[in-house]
């Protein structure tokens, strides 16, 4: 149990945070609370019972709150999460985590809590969804600028041509194309100058669903 402080200051874990902005997406994309199955799916959790654990935990915190009698509804009652997630404005506040540079580990974003403002219709409201800024230009070719911020989904059903956020082999991180190749997974940059990785360790994180710029 949540002690009264906790409870008072409703601070979000990392856990709680990723399933109230999936939980928010969803229903601002379909007017309804996604399913336990669909909420462990998401969030890649393999335990349902988890996922009643992290939603009691957020309705003990103030910001979910269940309707007796209808399992497919969660209603989200925090003010600002109604503001950023639910349509009051046509945008989602989604997680900055940091930055993406070709070739090193990812960047960490020195405020844990950064949000960035995206339109909601850039989002599936299938899967959770994070922001990453670009550093360098191995997507040029294809308009992806140094200092862009990319939407990404944590998307696993990846297909050709998909833009993909990657960790390589010694841990690097790379934003390429994602191509599979005679059976082999095969990275690729839009830049003439740069050439294709062909990773003997992969892991996806997810794939670009839009671009923001700010000029």
């Amino acid at each position: 149990m949540l002690s009264g402080a906790e409870r008072m200051a409703g601070v979000l874990y990392k856990k709680e945070r990723e399933l109230l902005e999936y939980l928010a997406q969803f229903q601002a994309q379909y007017g309804y609370s996604p399913t336990l199955s669909e909420l462990a799916k998401a969030t890649n959790h393999r335990s349902k019972s988890t996922i009643h654990a992290l939603i009691r935990s957020l309705v003990e915190k103030g910001y979910v709150q269940k309707v007796e009698g209808n399992t497919r509804v969660l209603k989200i009652i925090e003010d600002k999460v109604k503001m950023n997630f639910l349509g009051v404005q046509p945008s989602i506040d989604l997680p900055l985590m940091g930055y993406i540079a070709a070739g090193k580990p990812l960047e960490p974003h020195t405020d844990p809590n950064a949000t960035f403002q995206v339109s909601a219709s850039l989002l599936s409201g299938k899967r959770t969804a994070y922001v990453l800024k670009i550093k360098g230009s191995s997507l040029i070719e294809d308009g992806i600028l140094d200092g862009d911020y990319v939407v990404i989904e944590k998307e696993i059903d990846i297909a050709n041509g998909d833009i993909v956020v990657a960790i390589v082999d010694d841990n690097l991180a790379t934003l390429k194309k994602y191509y599979k190749e005679d059976g082999r997974v095969v990275l690729k940059p839009a830049n003439s100058q740069m050439d294709p990785i062909y990773p003997n360790k992969l892991i996806l994180q997810g794939k670009v669903v839009g671009l923001v710029r700010k000029f």
